[in-house]
């Protein structure tokens, strides 16, 4: 879509801190998004400028009220991105710690007995959350298999497992390995149908930066997203809760207010450092459509996203003008295969007669900066019923370009033509 209009993306990318250029190693394309999206310039200053101030929330002073105005206009950041109807909005250690939290005290509210239900395709920050207290409450922990072929999790694979003694259910939006997304409505609806009191946890850690929230359409108790994937930075997480998961009984201070996730004081930096993101979504989507209010222009915005990458997805996979895709180079194994409707932001690979490091490196020495994931254990579930040791994954976002792609085709044409 962007690539209609060269000075949007140009403005766009002009946004955004070291897009062509690690600070470290010199000129790049970064596909290395699922591992940390590129950095808004803003959030760079407004980080910097909250670090600075050693004044605390809660006093009676100028400083402390801006503090103050400031999370309280990033907590209702928070919530119009989620689009949250209800409940309470917190931020925590990051986005693991907060599916720790979410789902913690879902296994401790839960009434007891039951079994505790996920997949095979979830990111270990939840499945070993779900693992841990299943455990605790005694209860089995059942786990909905992937299909090795789509690289994703269906609703007809959740169907045939649930039943009506699912007390919490976790869902994954998309997998940060193979950058498949699921139907999280349609699933949650469906536990819904058999389980009405489950208390559902989304994981939308990978989907935040690819495409829009709609919490109010989920029908779900928990949300989580890591800021660092979506533009932000490093060192918290954003949960969401609803009213029945905040009834629950959690950790907090005696005397607190009952509806309170949060322990100790926050960083002010972190909500305003959020709200730097969502007036770049309220930007971006008014420079594709003509909405007049902040949370129609955000989902524009992200329509406006999974368009553009859905284009640079197709190319990467199926090639681009006289340039052949990944789907057409002899030797290529794509994981999940060549599907791109549900494919969010990834693409990961093996390259047959090169080891995944190698490969790292061959295009690495020439500008493509991309990532190697293992068999281990954040990615072992995706991999290991592969038979795959490891496997390269190509993160892409929408401030990357057809001309990147053109650049890192043109890598992978040469590491093929090498083995």
């Amino acid at each position: 879509m962007f690539a209609a209009r060269s000075d949007l993306i140009e403005e766009i990318r002009d946004r955004f801190a070291h897009v062509e250029a690690c600070p470290f190693g010199g000129a790049r394309v970064f596909f290395e998004n699922a591992g940390g999206a590129l950095r808004l310039k803003s959030v760079i200053a407004t980080s910097a400028a909250f670090a600075g101030y050693p004044d605390n929330q809660g006093r009676d002073n100028p400083a402390s009220r801006a503090l103050m105005t400031a999370i309280d206009k990033g907590r209702a950041d928070m919530r119009l991105f989620l689009n949250a109807s209800g409940g309470q909005i917190f931020v925590g250690e990051s986005g693991t710690e907060v599916l720790f939290r979410l789902i913690r005290t879902a296994a401790l509210g839960a009434p007891e007995g039951g079994i505790m239900l996920g997949s095979t395709l979830e990111h270990p920050a939840s499945r070993s959350a779900m693992a841990r207290w299943a455990e605790v409450t005694g209860r089995p922990h059942v786990l909905v298999p992937h299909d090795n072929a789509t690289g994703s999790v269906s609703l007809a694979a959740y169907k045939a497992m649930i039943t009506p003694q699912v007390r919490v259910a976790t869902i994954v939006q998309t997998s940060p390995v193979t950058g498949m997304s699921v139907d999280v409505a349609a699933i949650a609806a469906a536990i819904r149908a058999k389980s009405p009191d489950c208390l559902i946890i989304v994981d939308g850690i990978q989907h935040a930066s690819h495409g829009g929230i709609d919490c109010a359409a989920y029908d779900a108790d928990g949300y989580s997203v890591s800021p660092y994937k979506v533009f932000a930075r490093h060192g918290y997480g954003v949960g969401w809760a609803s009213d029945r998961l905040t009834a629950c009984s959690k950790e907090q201070i005696i005397g607190g207010a009952a509806e309170n996730w949060e322990l100790g004081t926050r960083d002010a930096g972190a909500y305003s450092t959020f709200s730097d993101v969502v007036d770049y979504f309220d930007w971006l989507g008014a420079q594709v459509s003509e909405e007049s209010n902040r949370r129609s222009r955000i989902v524009a915005a992200a329509k406006a996203i999974q368009d553009h990458e859905h284009d640079l997805i197709g190319a990467m996979i199926h090639g681009l003008g006289n340039a052949r895709g990944l789907a057409e180079m002899p030797g290529v194994t794509l994981i999940g295969g060549p599907g791109t409707e549900a494919r969010e932001g990834v693409v990961s690979l093996v390259l047959e007669g090169m080891e995944s490091g190698a490969l790292v490196s061959f295009l690495g020495d020439r500008g493509i900066r991309v990532h190697i994931r293992n068999d281990d254990h954040y990615c072992g579930n995706i991999l290991k019923p592969l038979g795959l040791e490891s496997c390269v994954r190509v993160s892409l976002c929408h401030y990357n370009t057809e001309d990147e792609v053109t650049r890192f085709l043109a890598a992978m044409e040469a590491a093929v033509a090498s083995t």
